[in-house]
């Protein structure tokens, strides 16, 4: 099987949201964390049987797409989940927000470490709950969950943990002992979590995904864990994810205030589920390879020829995390705009003067952005 990454597809003048507004398409966009990658033929062949039939009502979720999810996680991170145990949603945002009206009151405070994808930081608000944050810290130019200050933050009212791992934008893949850390404390505390894996998938380095969930059943008792194939296989316009929650009261508490507010997947998205998980390993894992490529290339780039960023280590996901504080005021995603290159500012991750970038691209591409940027600053030099 061949697999082409290197194809370029033009995606200007479409409905793609990351493509629109490119200043006349002049400007390469690599900010919104979607992939300029052909979805997996397996799901674009699932896909059009499925517009094939011609009927789009209202779809129930089957026990072959619910059998799917369940085979790929025991295959894929030796983690056991009961069929029952999956809430499907249209998207992980919005599981997020179902998240804090399950599991806190008016009033309680979430608490997410920063920086954060930023819907953790407003989801809290937005359903009546009160933001508080955590910083992680950077030693050795890695990112790492600062614990003491962890401890320390969390008061009477805390009853909520929103995690990401992977973690978005920073790319830490965190290791069995770093969750298990996290995990121990908020049983001691009695917090509830919520973890985000989404970009689960999308290991760059060695090693499997270690659910936080899957940690022991102390923990599964407490976490809502929010999974998706839409980062994974490019499938984010077809709204399909799940939340796997074991706690059978936590799940009913999840499901009820969910109702109404976060309806079940579409027909299509349901299908290129089913389809992604069951024949989409082997492009899976070219995929892989081929983002191994792109960020040692984009690694290497600001090593060698713009040491005065700092760029960490991606170890999961396909999101560079930028410090480019040293610009001063010219900084921000600003400056990399003007340059014709678009990415995510850092300040709605609550970290002004970083920027993040999305190499998920043809290579091609982000080459031609890193000259691009190579060019602005030197222009300032």
């Amino acid at each position: 099987m061949t697999i082409d990454f290197d194809r370029m597809i033009d995606r200007r003048n479409t409905d793609s949201l990351k493509w629109s507004g490119s200043r006349g398409n002049q400007t390469i966009p690599m900010w919104v964390a979607d992939m300029d990658f052909a979805a997996p033929e397996c799901v674009l062949r699932a896909v059009r049987q499925r517009v094939d039939q011609g009927v789009f009502g209202y779809p129930v979720v089957t026990e072959q797409v619910t059998r799917a999810v369940v085979t790929w996680a025991a295959s894929h991170y030796q983690w056991r989940i009961e069929p029952e145990w999956l809430v499907w949603l249209p998207g992980l945002v919005s599981g997020i927000h179902v998240a804090c009206l399950a599991l806190a009151e008016t009033a309680d405070e979430v608490l997410t470490f920063v920086p954060a994808y930023p819907p953790f930081l407003s989801a809290p608000g937005m359903t009546g709950r009160t933001k508080k944050t955590v910083p992680l810290t950077r030693e050795n130019g890695r990112w790492t969950l600062d614990l003491d200050e962890f401890r320390k933050a969390i008061a009477r009212r805390t009853k909520v943990l929103l995690f990401c791992n992977p973690h978005n934008p920073v790319g830490r893949a965190f290791g069995r002992e770093e969750l298990a850390a996290v995990a121990e404390i908020c049983v001691r505390h009695g917090l509830w979590i919520c973890s985000d894996e989404i970009h689960c998938d999308l290991m760059l380095t060695s090693g499997m995904h270690v659910p936080l969930a899957s940690l022991n059943e102390a923990v599964a008792d407490r976490t809502v864990t929010l999974m998706s194939p839409s980062k994974t296989f490019n499938l984010s316009g077809l709204s399909c994810g799940f939340a796997v929650i074991p706690n059978g009261e936590l799940r009913q508490r999840f499901q009820s205030a969910a109702r109404d507010l976060a309806p079940q997947p579409n027909v299509l998205g349901y299908a290129a589920c089913r389809a992604a998980y069951e024949g989409g390993e082997i492009w899976r894992v070219a995929l892989i390879d081929y983002l191994r490529g792109n960020r040692d290339l984009l690694e290497a780039f600001f090593r060698e020829q713009l040491p005065q960023f700092g760029s960490s280590h991606v170890e999961a996901t396909y999101l560079a995390w930028i410090d480019a504080r040293w610009l001063g005021e010219r900084g921000g995603a600003g400056f990399f705009d003007a340059a014709g290159v678009r990415l995510s500012d850092g300040d709605p991750f609550q970290a002004p003067g970083f920027v993040r970038l999305n190499f998920a691209c043809p290579r091609q591409t982000l080459r031609d952005a890193l000259d691009r940027i190579a060019t602005a600053v030197r222009s300032i030099a």
